[in-house]
């Protein structure tokens, strides 16, 4: 005699198709659009803040005073004043993009692989969420009251070091001063960006290198730089970026005295003896290039990262 289950057709014990599952209703059309509605300020906000100011400056940068179309514009670009600001702006973003990179990498490091008390990683992320925000003519202050030429650290290191700061040449106005000003956001703003890496830094990886007989060298060199190297020059592009565009710091610390392209733009946009706003526009979109390509170089390097660490 054969035996036949008693189990019917559609019981327990045959699996039901997900798309006739109770719980994998599709939503509904309304519930789609409610979805919708939820994330739509942030496009409202993009569009608004970012989309439409790029258009409108782009066209601004093509029109002369009379609205017609130029490209007097992007000549003047190339003229001696103008390529010095990119130039200068250029390599006081570089200056503290490597030294944020680098120091920003170090103190990552030792909050998270340091073995150091467990207090300290939660208080330096909550200071590094802090610092990478305060900026401005709050941060100009700050430095002005602390590096100027009566300020705290200046008056302590000349009465008991006996070291006169501005007798070897620094100025917080000068070149290095806005570098160092830069330092205090970018710093903090590494750490946040590469503390993810690090966590992704697996203790198998040195446990194989360990078993394998190598040292703490080769397990660095061999193993967690080439894991870490898109995200740690990924976050240097980033940094790069964020002081390429920063304005309100440099001008409330440097003023005038330093021919940076964000305060050559405000002059030329809001100025009243370099007026020329399209000129500006044009000042702007060349940052926009800049800045995008530092920003794309970022994302892609930090999708070779996560696809690297999977």
């Amino acid at each position: 005699m054969s035996t036949v289950s008693n189990v019917e057709p559609n019981g327990p014990d045959l699996a039901v198709p997900p798309e006739h599952a109770p719980h994998a209703k599709r939503p509904s059309g309304a519930a789609r659009y409610l979805s919708l509605l939820g994330v739509a300020p942030f496009f409202i906000f993009t569009l608004l803040f970012l989309i439409a100011p790029t258009v409108y400056l782009m066209a601004g940068a093509f029109q002369n005073t009379q609205g017609r179309f130029t490209l007097d514009n992007f000549r003047q670009l190339f003229e001696p004043e103008v390529l010095s600001a990119y130039w200068i702006s250029i390599k006081v973003s570089t200056a503290s993009a490597a030294g944020g990179a680098i120091i920003g990498l170090l103190l990552a490091w030792a909050a998270v692989l340091g073995r150091l008390p467990g207090w300290i990683r939660p208080t330096l992320l909550t200071f590094s969420g802090v610092a990478s925000n305060f900026a401005g003519v709050p941060l100009a202050f700050a430095f002005i009251c602390t590096l100027g030429r009566v300020g705290l650290v200046t008056m302590l290191l000349h009465r008991y070091a006996h070291v006169n700061l501005y007798a070897t040449g620094f100025s917080i106005l000068s070149f290095w001063g806005l570098t160092i000003t830069y330092l205090y956001f970018e710093i903090p703003l590494m750490v946040l960006i590469i503390t993810p890496a690090l966590d992704g830094l697996k203790r198998e990886w040195r446990e194989a290198c360990d078993c394998l007989g190598g040292t703490a060298w080769h397990y660095w060199r061999l193993i967690a730089l080439p894991v870490l190297w898109p995200s740690v020059l990924g976050g240097a592009l980033l940094l790069f970026a964020n002081a390429f565009g920063a304005v309100a710091t440099a001008y409330a610390l440097t003023g005038s005295s330093l021919n940076i392209v964000t305060i050559l733009l405000y002059a030329q946009v809001r100025g009243d003896v370099l007026h020329n706003q399209n000129l500006g526009y044009a000042l702007a979109l060349g940052m926009v290039v800049i800045t995008g390509l530092s920003n794309g170089g970022y994302l892609w390097l930090r999708a070779r990262a996560e696809r690297g660490r999977r």
